[in-house]
């Protein structure tokens, strides 16, 4: 459904990206955020999924700039290899290229933002440090507590899942007290990486909700 877009940032770094369109007249934007794994297929999904939503969606490779077009599955090995890009991550780096994407669909109307995984932990920094969105939503995004006293300029809805065994409802609770203003929900049976249909991890019935969740709150913002 969708295609390979060229990117540039501020810095002039060129990277790709995938972009769909929907049918008709879109209700807005979304740029949508990978999870470690690249822009692999669960992410073009998802991008896929948004533009039947009615809205023109592109998902940035943010690892361009240390691999180009890397892309990942699941397995154990895959999983292993992929945390090579987070070991370090610059933030700055990936909110460059972000803003990059939210400025290649501002003619689409008002723009939101999508992120999942490490994607999740994008979209807060982007709600608070970048121009140009409505909303945001966050999937169990692990660094979200490091930055929880910065103040996002939009509305902002996130999940996690409560058998995460990566970010500690310690930690949800932690960004609830400081982000008062935030949708934050939990799901009791899941853990990370839930939403992901092509994960061990997945689970149906968390996912269909926070999906309902999720288009209701753009539906709501992004208008």
């Amino acid at each position: 459904m969708g295609k390979h877009v060229n990117l540039t940032a501020a810095d002039r770094f060129k990277f790709g990206g995938y972009r769909a369109d929907p049918a008709g007249t879109p209700k807005g934007g979304l740029v949508v955020i990978q999870e470690i794994f690249g822009v692999n297929s669960h992410i073009r999904n998802v991008t896929d999924r948004l533009a039947k939503e009615g809205y023109v969606a592109v998902a940035p490779a943010l690892f361009d700039r240390q691999q180009k077009d890397f892309q990942s599955g699941y397995t154990p090995d895959e999983i292993a290899n992929a945390r090579k890009f987070i070991a370090n991550p610059d933030w700055d780096a990936m909110l460059r290229d972000t803003q990059a994407a939210i400025d290649e669909i501002k003619g689409a109307g008002p723009i939101g933002i999508i992120g999942f995984c490490m994607g999740g932990s994008v979209s807060f920094l982007a709600a608070t440090r970048l121009n140009g969105l409505k909303a945001a939503v966050c999937y169990y995004g692990g660094a979200i507590v490091k930055f929880a006293d910065e103040k996002p300029k939009c509305p902002v809805q996130m999940h996690f899942g409560a058998q995460d065994q990566g970010i500690p409802l310690t930690d949800v609770e932690t960004i609830k007290q400081k982000r008062p203003e935030a949708e934050v929900y939990i799901y009791d049976d899941a853990g990370h990486g839930f939403h992901c249909d092509e994960r061990g991890a997945f689970h149906k019935p968390s996912a269909d909700i926070a999906w309902g969740r999720t288009t209701e709150f753009l539906k709501k913002n992004l208008k």
